[in-house]
């Protein structure tokens, strides 16, 4: 099974890919570390982008899809895998349908993490990164044992200076504006499913593991 994770900035997608693959036992696709992996060893495709990159452009959606179509190819992805960061629009949600199609697959299961504004403020508001390792901690949620040191390297922890609660209100205006249009696509298509993202982390991983059980089993009933 195929599964995208969407929500705004904020409602954890990365964080609930990354244990969701583990229980799963499914690769954790992420186009942010995608596109990282491929700049840093200097593929053709990697050179490419990081032109893009350094003139402070977007990197342009062709660019993401053929590093998706390489990453599908390598072992591991033939019983399905989890998509974090990607698609982010419409053209993109109907690129990533093309390429699985000529895999002969498709997505499965979207699941939406809809976290209220307030919630995502307070998290993004509030987050710690480190500046050695990339490590993040939260003032308040998920704080540093030794305040502004990582736990993982001791490297100095920073608050990223667009993670004001403007900047962040701002982010989530625009984020709402893309995404009406890329759920009612996977809405209309009848595998677009909303999960409550307020919670504690472990409780919204709980409900998107049965969600996928239950598909699963619905499937296997349907033969």
């Amino acid at each position: 099974m195929n599964i995208i994770l969407l929500g705004p900035p904020g409602a954890g997608k990365g964080t609930q890919a990354k244990v969701l693959a583990q229980r799963l036992n499914f690769p954790h696709i992420s186009t942010g570390d995608l596109l990282r992996q491929n700049v840093s060893a200097g593929t053709e495709l990697g050179k490419k982008a990081k032109d893009f990159m350094n003139k402070g452009m977007l990197v342009p959606d062709e660019l993401v899809n053929q590093m998706l179509v390489e990453r599908f190819k390598v072992p591991g992805c033939e019983n399905g895998f989890i998509l974090d960061g990607y698609p982010r629009n419409l053209s993109q949600a109907k690129a990533l349908d093309a390429i699985l199609k000529d895999r002969r697959t498709g997505i499965g299961l979207v699941v939406y993490l809809d976290a209220s504004d307030s919630v995502i403020i307070q998290r993004i508001s509030g987050r710690l990164v480190c500046s050695a390792c990339g490590e993040s901690f939260h003032i308040t949620n998920m704080p540093p044992k030794i305040p502004m040191v990582c736990d993982k390297c001791k490297g100095k922890l920073y608050q990223r200076s667009d993670d004001t609660a403007d900047t962040v209100k701002q982010r989530l205006a625009v984020y709402k504006n893309e995404v009406s249009s890329l759920i009612d696509y996977y809405q209309s298509g009848g595998i677009l499913n909303r999960v409550s993202a307020d919670g504690e982390a472990e409780e919204v991983l709980n409900t998107i593991v049965k969600m996928v059980q239950d598909l699963r089993r619905q499937k296997t009933a349907a033969g």
